[in-house]
């Protein structure tokens, strides 16, 4: 049963880790290659695994299929659009913006022409939306679309991969027309989404301004976005975030106390009895408890996986049958990925079925260990090194405090908390007791707020990038390490995880240097590395929303890149699509010095302001800043923005930021060298830049021009992308390419572009 798991599971990862849509080809020589090993007797069993590899394979297309298509057609991106349909989940709102996600019913163009659009719409309004947009109701609504495409970049969250996860097929906004109207207060089939709608509502009001807040309505709902950036800090560096979700944990929790609870009372029935045993009572009970809670929770993996496992475990409970909890987990894996073989592209997934794993190994098989504390304490530590592994290549990171924190959080919130949430959730029909109840939870959780943050500061996460290949030893090594007593030379297995501690990427040569464009949509940010230094130029926007690619992009490259100081960061000057992400990275990452004419920047780092003359070197590579002068130092204006050249044996890159003709005309009688093999584009390609001298004098080889996708200033423009073409430079834009790299001083100019290496079949090409 084991190898037929993972013979499905890998067909289905199969699928998923393809370039491009597979050709009916595979699928015939998938389903051919199995027969001919039927012939034979002995070689039976691998007809069964081909046969179900195939089977997990065609379930993943088949789901993916319908995930993509009808996709959004090119011609009617960014075009004013009518469309009818149901709000299908929880909407969000900050004040600003309400963002929600839109089941479609009809599609038509403004002249009233009937179009095929994605089943599901992602979208946000902005300015004036109606407060009473609830789960259920259909709306018709003035749209203007756009296919999914996201930021790509290493270490980054991959949100084109979400929005197929979850079905999405195009985002966009709302347009305030006259036309959008509510066309039907309620449509049948959406009672469970209002229910969780209406209990957030509920709970906003009890709760209103609590700092817990968020956190309680988590733990009810398994809805997380109240949550503040600060609280995610602090439960990320103690491993603790799991509890804000509703897990397997919480799930099997409820299941637990329902069962005993309604045991006890059955039997205080003797007639009950006699007609139904109290053990099978409670197990309907209890799964019918355990069903309600995730319902609440929207059904999310780990919930999933528990429901499977503890309707196995009732019904062995109800038929009186001995099953093995190995089983157990395989049939919960199994319905997982049939219900979702998407799930498989979630980090949940492998978080949840692996922590239930590692539990069964280290704990199974012993001899009874002494001590309640003991045996808790040894879940918590093979819990939380045994997901270590994943931890750093899902995030980069992962807590040391975890097992000290869990260990003290997890039965508080899991044996106080927890139950006290949801007494108080089904009590909320009597405000008085449920009020009572939802604030005591909370308080009892703001109790325990000082310790956990005591504890992400006093010891910090464990920032590590780690290579593929290491996870295998690693593997290997927890296995060896927290087998039975007896097994031969058990801390041997430590060994095998020093491949996954000690790797480090490779630095470039004495001479030579990486230079990274990293995707920020509309804004810049690079990054130069030598073989023992680092400087950033720019840290992409921050937008009205809160996202900030500081924190979104630049400190997750960093961390994929195993870097954990910055010796040189530049601000080019205060436009918010240069300089808005550099809060983040200033009080996130250690950095020496702060070259910048911006004055309200944060961070202890040694400033100096960004002038013509400024120049060092790092390890063979000359650095020198260009531009402005020091009788020109204003933060304000885009000619001022600071310009620095790079030389790397034959090779220059020039970094422009946003200076225009003004500035480049200065450049041009300054006497500096302006000539570059690669350049990025002044101003993203604007028509106020990249005049004909200036790209003349500069010549680039590769003219790299840092764009947001379908940008509303539609840069850059054709006749600047004409300019650099008519001297012969090749044209890289940063929304098509994602990540670009370089390698200076080697001789080689074959640019790596992330969104090319690291294709998908959920990318739209």
């Amino acid at each position: 049963m084991l190898s037929g798991t993972i013979a499905l599971l890998l067909g289905i990862i199969t699928l998923y880790q393809l370039p491009h849509w597979p050709n009916w080809l595979i699928f015939l020589l998938l389903w051919s290659l199995p027969w001919p090993f039927l012939r034979f007797h002995q070689l039976k069993w691998v007809a069964v695994w081909l046969l179900l590899f195939a089977a997990g394979f065609s379930l993943a297309a088949m789901d993916a299929y319908g995930r993509l298509h009808p996709g959004l057609e090119t011609a009617y991106e960014q075009v004013p659009l009518q469309v009818v349909g149901v709000v299908d989940a929880l909407p969000h709102s900050d004040g600003r913006v309400l963002r929600f996600e839109l089941k479609v019913e009809e599609g038509r163009t403004l002249s009233g022409e009937p179009i095929e659009l994605p089943p599901r719409l992602r979208l946000a309004w902005y300015q004036g939306y109606p407060s009473t947009l609830i789960p259920g109701q259909r709306w018709h609504l003035r749209v203007k679309l756009k296919r999914p495409w996201a930021l790509y970049n290493p270490g980054g969250f991959d949100y084109e991969k979400w929005l197929f996860q979850q079905g999405i097929g195009a985002t966009g906004y709302v347009r305030n027309a006259g036309d959008n109207r509510l066309l039907a207060p309620a449509v049948g089939g959406y009672g469970l989404v209002r229910l969780r709608y209406r209990i957030a509502q509920q709970l906003s009001g009890v709760l209103k301004g609590h700092p817990m807040q968020g956190m309680i309505t988590a733990l009810a709902i398994g809805e997380r976005s109240a949550i503040r950036d600060r609280q995610w800090d602090v439960l990320l560096a103690t491993g603790t975030n799991h509890l804000v979700a509703i897990s397997g944990l919480h799930v099997g929790l409820v299941a637990g106390l329902i069962f005993f609870l309604w045991q006890w009372l059955w039997r205080l029935c003797p007639a009950c009895c006699l007609w139904l045993a109290a053990p099978r009572a409670a197990s309907v009970i209890a799964l019918l408890a355990a069903l309600a809670y995730a319902a609440l929770a929207g059904f999310s993996i780990p919930t999933q996986r528990a429901l499977v496992m503890l309707a196995v475990v009732l019904g062995a409970r109800w038929w009186q049958r001995p099953f093995k909890r190995s089983r157990i987990l395989i049939l919960a894996l199994w319905a997982v990925v049939i219900i979702d073989p998407a799930s498989v592209l979630s980090s949940g997934f492998w978080l949840s079925f692996a922590a239930v794993i590692w539990i069964l190994y280290g704990m199974g098989g012993r001899v009874k260990a002494s001590g309640l504390w003991w045996r808790w304490g040894r879940v918590q530590l093979l819990v939380s090194v045994g997901l270590l592994p994943l931890l750093l290549l899902f995030f980069q990171q992962g807590s040391i405090s975890a097992p000290f924190a869990n260990l003290v959080a997890v039965p508080f919130v899991s044996l106080l908390v927890v139950p006290l949430t949801l007494a108080g959730v089904v009590s909320l029909w009597w405000p008085a007791v449920g009020s009572t109840l939802l604030i005591s939870a909370a308080g009892l959780l703001q109790g325990l707020w000082p310790f956990l943050q005591w504890l992400s500061n006093a010891i910090p996460v464990l920032p590590i990038a780690i290579a593929g290949w290491t996870l295998w030893p690693a593997f290997i090594g927890l296995l060896w390490l927290f087998a039975p007593n007896g097994w031969p030379l058990r801390p041997a297995g430590l060994l095998l995880l020093l491949p996954l501690v000690l790797w480090r990427p490779s630095l470039p040569a004495v001479g030579t240097a990486r230079f990274t464009l990293l995707d920020v949509g509309q804004g810049l940010s690079a990054v130069v590395q030598t073989r023992h230094h680092l400087l950033i130029y720019d840290t992409g926007p921050k937008f009205p929303s809160g996202f900030d690619t500081g924190d979104a992009v630049v400190i997750p490259f960093l961390r994929e890149q195993g870097i954990r100081k910055i010796d040189t960061l530049i601000v080019s000057h205060s436009g918010s699509d240069h300089s808005g992400g550099a809060p983040s990275v200033l009080t996130q990452i250690p950095v020496r010095r702060l070259l910048t004419n911006v004055a309200d920047l944060p961070g202890e780092a040694r400033r100096e302001p960004c002038q013509r003359g400024v120049e060092w070197r790092w390890d063979g590579v000359q650095f020198r800043i260009i531009h402005p002068t020091s009788a020109d130092l204003s933060p304000q204006q885009n000619n001022h923005s600071c310009v620095l050249r790079v030389t790397a044996g034959n090779d220059a890159l020039l970094l422009t930021a946003d200076i225009e003709a003004e500035a480049e005309r200065v450049l041009l009688d300054s006497g500096e060298r302006l000539d570059a093999s690669i350049l990025v584009v002044p101003h993203h390609g604007s028509k106020t830049s990249s005049t004909p001298d200036f790209v003349s004098a500069v010549m680039p080889r590769y003219a790299l021009f840092p764009v947001g996708y379908r940008n509303r200033y539609g840069f850059p423009l054709s006749k600047v992308v004409e300019r650099y073409q008519k001297v012969g430079a090749k044209i890289l834009l940063s929304d098509k390419t994602g990540t670009l790299t370089f390698m200076l001083g080697t001789g080689k100019h074959r640019p790596r572009a992330y969104r090319q290496t690291n294709p998908h079949i959920w990318q739209r090409q």
